[in-house]
This record gives C-alpha cells, sequence and structure tokens, in this order.
C-alpha cells in the first residue's frame, strides 16, 4: 500500500497561543534590544581602530627595515675600502700609475649570441623577397650614424698603417 504525503497544515493560532509572556519576560527582551543598539556603534569602532592598527604596525616593520638597511649602507659608507671600491667602479677611478682597460661590451645577457641549431638539408623558401631586403639593407647603411665610444682613461689607440712597403 502506498502512501501519499499530503501537507500538514499547521494551526498559527494555536501554536501562537501556547506562548505566553510575561511581565519579567518582556523587559528582559527590551534589555537585550537596548543593549544591542548600544553596543553596536561601539564594537565598530573598536574593530575599525584595530584594523588601522595593524595597518600601522605593518608600516612600522616596513620602515624599520628601511632604516636597518639605510644604517647597514651609511656603515658600508664609512670604510674607505668600500668608497675606494665604489670610486673605482662607478667613477672609474684609478690610482696614480695604474692603467686601464675597458672592455667595452655593451650587449645585455639575452642578447647575447647563443648556440646556433644545425643546418636543416631541407630547402625552404623565404619569408620576403630577398631584393628588397638587400636594397633595404644597403639604403639603410648609407644613412645610419656610427658612433665612436668614448673611453676615460685609456690613450688613444693608434690605427696601424696600412699602406704597402715600398
Amino acid at each position: 500500500m502506498a502512501r501519499t504525503s499530503t501537507p500538514r497544515r499547521v494551526d498559527v493560532r494555536g501554536w501562537l497561543g501556547g506562548i505566553r509572556l510575561s511581565g519579567f519576560m518582556l523587559i528582559m527582551m527590551g534589555l537585550v534590544v537596548l543593549a544591542a543598539l548600544v553596543l553596536m556603534p561601539t564594537l565598530g569602532t573598536y574593530l575599525d581602530q584595530r584594523q588601522r592598527i595593524t595597518a600601522l604596525e605593518h608600516a612600522i616593520a616596513t620602515d624599520q627595515d628601511t632604516i636597518d638597511g639605510l644604517i647597514a649602507e651609511r656603515e658600508r659608507w664609512s670604510d674607505p675600502a668600500y668608497i675606494t671600491t665604489q670610486a673605482r667602479e662607478r667613477l672609474y677611478y684609478v690610482q696614480p700609475g695604474e692603467v686601464v682597460y675597458l672592455v667595452d661590451n655593451d650587449l645585455d645577457a639575452a642578447l647575447q649570441p647563443v648556440e646556433r641549431a644545425p643546418v636543416s638539408e631541407k630547402v625552404t623558401t623565404t619569408r620576403a623577397d630577398w631584393m628588397s631586403q638587400l636594397l633595404r639593407s644597403v639604403t639603410s647603411s648609407g644613412v645610419a650614424e656610427v658612433v665612436k665610444p668614448i673611453t676615460i682613461g685609456v690613450p688613444d689607440q693608434v690605427e696601424p698603417d696600412t699602406t704597402p712597403a715600398e
């Protein structure tokens, strides 16, 4: 035998009629509601101030790290050996009588040539017309500016004489 569930009706009037409210209970509920209304702004202010205090403590810790780093750098700069090293590296200063050789390598490490892959045995077509690329290369090389690097502390090198000997 199959049983079908029918929605049961609840008599709200009977349920509400079973609740008995006394005067003491009404006073206590009123006090609870009043306490909640009084404490809510205070609790919100407390939580806001705790968040500000946490943010300021984090800022103080960050600033203290910066201060420690600056103090360490100041102590390094009070060392004459460090000052000499920095003058040599940054300003290319030398002691009297020293000869400096500068190696000028202006390529980044990422742009340095890398090992090439082996050449393929298959014949492939180029992506562009080689004649137009050649013409473009020749015309751009004629208008390119050549910049001679300036080296400080290195005497000018004398070009070797390329005239044939008689």
